[in-house]
């Protein structure tokens, strides 16, 4: 009844190698031309062995364990973490997509994100440890003074230092601009931080010497909402001049979160109490630097809900391959046995096939917008990376909310195929189930991702940035080389979509609550059109092909065509009936 999973590294390298020409881009990007296939092989090889050997073993007793508050502002991982975490330090696997003057790697983004699934494949809890580590990094990379990258980047690579995001305070989560920690100035330049803020993941731990919290703070001076947001480096201990740690600075945990799932993570109340902190960037600049950590926390939450619902689907194969219940109704397999396996009814071959057609989909969405973060990071072209640059804008939201909802479903009807066992926690469904949950609420709830979509990408724009990747699925589709009804699909597809964009545009210019009442069907609707494009291109590069593993990926866009496709047409017209149903009530009618 243990959980079991392999790193499915073919779909992985066809998705890097055959969808996305991952080699010819790189020779074709001089900032990448020193990448070659075989040294990135070599670190999906072992990422599929540390991830299988070492994470999963840990996934279900770190969650019967949970991390644990001992009191004094002292947090305890589970059994085996801290050696876990250890010796992926040691592996370099923090620091694997760094910059490399500061001791990184530099791996691109195509890479590192196929790492990152395979880790939360194996143990979501774990992985938001160094995964919080890398944001920081970002943060720090992106905003930070030269000296606090020296001082900072290098120790948060190795894992010897670990980081964090301290945003959320208890009457203040989607709206920022209230919230009530204060940074006053101080002679020598540092600030004291005085304030609290609580779902800080890994805000304590014992797994590293020391913890670099990144916080949101507001100087006396600083204007009202949002605009007066300035960003702080608050350690844990002290950094002395010469780079060893110093004294125990005054932020400490007041307590950890006893949360639905991901329990072996700990999420903190953190007290900052006259804290030294270190301003990063300018004054008020602090929310427009942590959106670089924000939005590398949102793309990667997608790859948490990719990453369950590969380990979901590959249980819930080998359950049903297993289970004896029923007969066939194509006729008796095992006429000696009183029952046949259930792979053989048509509604679990549905579940397994809806987290089938996700599971690829979404890796391939990722790795889609991961090309387009290494275009806009590495490239050369100024016009290439503008255009990169705000397609990732577009797509973030879309990458956070729609792969998170589609995984839990994913996981859910995962956990439907193993029947009463699934929802019995040894067999470890309901744990994925828990897990996963979380990844639709963190870093902005999913409905917020749904109102930045339409709110801000799209409105906002006037739709240029949708408009322009609409034109190239419709541009692709004129491809006479694919023969395939996903073609046709995705050009009616794109056309439901550019109609309702349009229609959109025009009624949120005299209706308040248009864009409230339809962003979250919106978002699905362009999800649902997005994978479809994905499977465009999973078709594009399998042609002319031969071999079942091909066969097998023209057979699953058939699917998701004629099964998962048609629920793109009931979301845009829910988003098109307006907010006139949803606005009739009075507020008095939900008292």
């Amino acid at each position: 009844m243990t959980l079991t999973y392999t790193a499915p590294l073919n779909e992985m390298r066809f998705t890097l190698n055959e969808v996305f020409k991952a080699p010819q881009f790189w020779q074709n990007t001089p900032n990448l031309s020193h990448m070659d296939s075989e040294t990135v092989d070599m670190i999906l090889e072992e990422m599929a062995k540390f991830s299988r050997d070492v994470l999963l073993p840990l996934n279900q007793s770190g969650d019967e364990e949970g991390a644990k508050y001992l009191g004094d502002g002292k947090v305890a991982t589970p059994t085996g973490f801290q050696e876990a975490f250890q010796a992926y330090s040691e592996m370099g696997w923090i620091g694997l997509g760094g910059a490399s003057e500061f001791g990184g790697q530099g791996m691109p983004k195509m890479v590192t994100m196929l790492t990152e699934e395979m880790m939360f494949s194996a143990n979501q809890s774990f992985a938001l440890y160094p995964n919080l580590t890398v944001g920081a990094s970002l943060c720090l990379l992106a905003g930070g003074s030269q000296e606090q990258k020296e001082t900072y980047l290098p120790k948060l690579y190795t894992g010897e230092w670990s980081g964090t995001m301290c945003l959320t305070e208890a009457h203040s989560g989607t709206d920022l601009g209230i919230i009530k920690t204060r940074a006053v100035p101080n002679d020598d330049g540092s600030y004291s931080i005085t304030g609290t803020k609580i779902f800080i993941t890994g805000g304590e731990h014992d797994l590293a010497e020391n913890i670099v919290h990144l916080v949101l703070a507001k100087t006396p001076n600083a204007p009202a909402g949002s605009k007066g947001i300035s960003l702080f480096i608050v350690p844990k201990f002290l950094v002395n001049a010469d780079g060893s740690l110093g004294e125990r600075n005054s932020v400490s945990a007041g307590s950890i979160e006893h949360k639905m799932g991901i329990k072996a993570s700990a999420t903190c109340v953190m007290n900052f109490d006259n804290a030294k902190g270190y301003m990063v960037g300018a004054e008020n600049t602090g929310l427009a630097t942590m959106f670089v950590m924000m939005n590398y926390e949102r793309v990667t939450m997608g790859l948490q809900g990719l990453g369950a619902s590969v380990l979901a689907y590959q249980n819930a194969c080998n359950y049903a391959q297993d289970r004896l219940q029923g007969r066939n109704d194509a006729g008796v397999k095992n006429p000696e046995k009183a029952a046949d396996p259930i792979i053989g009814f048509g509604d679990v071959r549905r579940m397994l096939l809806n987290a089938k057609t996700n599971s690829v989909a979404s890796r391939t969405f990722a790795m889609y917008v991961a090309r387009e973060l290494d275009v806009a990071k590495f490239s050369d072209d100024d016009t290439a990376k503008k255009t990169a640059q705000a397609k990732v804008a577009l797509l973030t939201p879309i990458t956070k909310a729609f792969l998170t909802d589609m995984a839990f479903n994913a996981a859910v009807d995962c956990q439907q195929v193993f029947g009463g066992h699934g929802y019995i926690r040894e067999w470890g469904m309901e744990q994925i189930v828990r897990d996963t949950r979380i990844s639709q609420i963190y870093e902005g709830t999913n409905g917020i991702q749904a109102l930045d979509l339409l709110g801000r990408k799209v409105v906002k724009d006037g739709g240029a940035a949708l408009f322009a990747l609409l034109d190239e699925m419709e541009n692709l589709c004129q491809d006479s080389t694919i023969n395939h009804a996903i073609k046709d699909a995705v050009l009616k597809a794109a056309a439901r979509i550019r109609t309702l964009s349009e229609h959109l545009l025009q009624v949120a210019k005299t209706d308040q609550h248009a864009i409230n009442a339809s962003a979250v069907d919106y978002l699905q609707a362009v999800g649902y059109l997005c994978y479809a494009y994905m499977y465009l291109l999973i078709v594009q590069a399998s042609g002319g092909k031969t071999g079942e593993f091909y066969e097998e990926r023209l057979k699953l866009a058939d699917y998701f065509a004629a099964r998962i496709l048609p629920k793109l047409y009931a979301h845009a017209d829910m988003a098109q009936a307006g907010s006139s149903s949803i606005m009739a009530f009075d507020d008095e009618f939900f008292a």
